[in-house]
């Protein structure tokens, strides 16, 4: 598979997920979820016209391009002009609300003064391996490439003008493509088809479907496709989109003319947008991006669900009222994910399977009780609260024993023994070092630490709350009050123990582990989320001084720590400096947040997108486009920005 890093736009619905390059090439196309199956190696276009070559719609040195969203919408425009033969092709890509079809609809013009006879070519490429072969057979007005478990068929409501199934290449670039063949087993193909001569002045269309399904009924799916009438399909995926936004436009922003506002309203908007498109719709399982990495050749791939930034993610969504998308989250992916001793490991696919892992990390288990009660917060909804106080109690009992392990607390406590007896496996990893916020480290973290704080004090919240709401309690009144008394025992003795070990004592600023001094912006999460430190603490005070010292760039935007070198190193990430604006804001330094939240704003991409890390020369966006927790920080940051400010953010 060839290498894609950057997806710079994308597309799709609750089954497909789709991305493109900023050329509008087609670059990934996956079912039936966003870490399902990708389908596409290479999937490149182009045109035959009067007696040329093939010309690359995507790649050809005479194209200019330019490239927009339909305005809140998922809908794709990308403008192609040839300027050699003065041909104009306008590509509008979009994936259909209720069927897992992708439609790639073409206009051609001919702004020559001559007769332009064109023909379009695809040559798809189906990634394959030697367990998963494909092959693929022609059929009445397209192809389909298939192999035991899935299809992709490519067609159209035109006929087929030629195809080749076999030695692809070997006739490409002179774009003839014949074959004698009807199915073949190679996993590239090409196709063409005739859009016939268009005069001056005048323009032709061109419709073409992409279907991505499992291997059975594909031809009938395809008759029912070729009878739609893509302007109608196109007018129902518009209004869903458009009608998506405006439910779930929940933050006011009064409006302005600065391109300052234009560009902050069109990140809100994508990040609407694009939330739905992260989700598993069965499970609630939402993924870090949408894969960019596949062959691992940079990192250890995105497209998985870590309970710990969902939290941040869910926050958001509550924000947006996707409330459902949230209850989802913990109600069905939490539950199906959660070991049998109570933790959650570090990563998962979004259909609940585990995904691979390198470590063990306490912070996703104790998020996920943070998570829960944050939501209660927002919803004041008891039930909820009901459904998952089984899971966080089996939780709290694991952030007990990693707690017992690392204090070494002895217990008398015969339930804990008992436990610990049938899951003695499950508990023998308690003992074993954490790896940090960050997946580098392992050892003893103050992040890690301060979300068990907050997981036991929202244990405490919870139990306060069922019995304050609920006549019929879960569990027994002695049984309750033993476990809060030893709530409140741990949270003083960890509290202790970060007082002891992770406050430099010559420089009263936090330390981030055990080993070094090495400053590090999630230290800050000790004050948001988890609030285990007053914002106006002198040792927040100090240790954020510090952070600007060691951390801040001179573009205003802040390193995740010293000695980064994750993607080269020495560039600001948005969570880090949106971070820093939540911190700013919760001590009322508006200012300073302002810079913080600007920063994030004016290094967005086209089309609104964030990504992972700006470059700190060009102010460019490095590595991943479409972070999930970047979109949802930007959406917490505004969100309380907006409440704390009672002058206008935008200036």
């Amino acid at each position: 598979m060839t290498n894609k890093y950057y997806n710079d736009a994308i597309i799709g619905n609750k089954k497909i997920i789709a991305s493109y390059t900023e050329k509008g090439e087609l670059q990934r196309l996956c079912y039936p979820e966003v870490d399902g199956r990708q389908f596409i190696d290479y999937f490149q276009t182009g045109v035959k016209i009067n007696d040329s070559n093939l010309i690359y719609l995507h790649q050809d040195i005479n194209n200019k391009y330019s490239q927009k969203y339909v305005k809140n919408t998922n809908i794709l425009k990308t403008n192609i002009e040839n300027t050699y033969f003065n041909l104009k092709i306008e590509q509008t890509d979009f994936a259909l609300v209720d069927k897992n079809i992708i439609v790639k609809k073409y206009i051609f013009k001919n702004n020559n003064s001559v007769d332009l006879d064109t023909k379009f070519i695809i040559n798809s490429k189906i990634l394959s391996n030697d367990l998963e072969r494909f092959g693929s057979r022609i059929v009445d007005k397209g192809i389909i490439q298939y192999n035991h478990n899935y299809a992709m068929a490519i067609f159209s409501n035109k006929n087929l003008y030629g195809h080749k199934l076999n030695d692809v290449q070997s006739t490409l670039q002179s774009a003839v493509i014949r074959d004698k063949d009807y199915i073949g087993m190679s996993n590239e193909i090409a196709i063409s088809y005739d859009i016939g001569v268009i005069h001056p002045g005048e323009q032709q269309e061109l419709n073409i479907f992409i279907l991505v399904n499992e291997n059975h009924d594909i031809e009938e799916k395809i008759q029912k496709c070729v009878k739609l009438n893509t302007d109608i399909e196109f007018e129902n995926v518009k209004n869903y989109w458009n009608l998506y936004v405006e439910n779930h436009s929940k933050i006011k922003i009064e409006s302005n003319k600065s391109d300052f506002y234009k560009k902050l309203l069109e990140i809100y908007n994508r990040t609407i947008l694009l939330f739905p498109l992260l989700i598993n719709d069965e499970t609630g399982g939402i993924v870090a991006a949408l894969e960019l990495d596949e062959n691992r050749t940079k990192s250890g791939c995105y497209a998985y669900c870590w309970p710990r930034d969902s939290i941040f993610i869910t926050r958001a969504f509550d924000l947006l009222k996707m409330e459902k998308e949230t209850e989802k989250f913990y109600n069905v992916f939490c539950k199906n994910t959660q070991s049998d001793n109570g933790m959650w490991e570090q990563r998962f696919y979004t259909d609940g399977t585990l995904a691979p892992c390198w470590g063990y990390q306490i912070d996703e288990t104790a998020s996920v009780i943070y998570g829960v009660y944050d939501h209660y917060k927002h919803t004041k909804d008891n039930k909820f609260l009901e459904e998952n106080l089984r899971m966080c109690e089996k939780a709290t009992e694991f952030l007990f024993a990693y707690t017992e392990n690392l204090l070494n607390i002895d217990e008398e406590d015969l339930v804990k023994k008992e436990l610990q007896e049938k899951y003695k496996k499950y508990f023998e990893i308690t003992k074993h070092v954490s790896y940090d916020l960050w997946e580098m480290n392992e050892g003893v973290h103050l992040y890690s630490l301060s979300s068990i704080i907050s997981g036991l004090e929202c244990m405490k919240k919870i139990y306060e709350t069922i019995d304050n709401k609920q006549e019929n309690l879960r569990l027994k009144q002695e049984k309750r009050n033993k476990i809060a008394l030893k709530l409140n025992k741990y949270i003083q003795l960890l509290k202790d123990y970060i007082e002891d070990n992770l406050i430099d004592k010559n420089t009263k600023t936090l330390k981030r582990n055990l080993k070094d001094n090495n400053m590090d912006i999630s230290v800050i999460g000790a004050v948001y989320p988890f609030n285990v430190f007053n914002p106006n603490e002198k040792v927040i005070k100090n240790t954020v001084d510090k952070i600007n010292m060691t951390l801040r760039t001179h573009t205003s935007g802040y390193l995740r720590f010293e000695y980064d070198n994750y993607m080269g190193g020495n560039n600001p990430w948005i969570i880090t400096t949106l971070w820093m604006a939540l911190y700013y804001i919760k001590i009322n330094d508006l200012d300073n947040a302002k810079k913080c939240f600007s920063f994030v704003v004016n290094t967005s991409l086209k089309h609104g997108f964030l990504a992972e890390q700006v470059n700190n020369e060009d102010k460019n966006f490095k590595w991943v486009i479409g972070l999930g927790w970047s979109h949802a920080m930007f959406i917490i940051v505004l969100n309380e920005l907006l409440k704390a400010n009672e002058e206008k953010i935008i200036k």
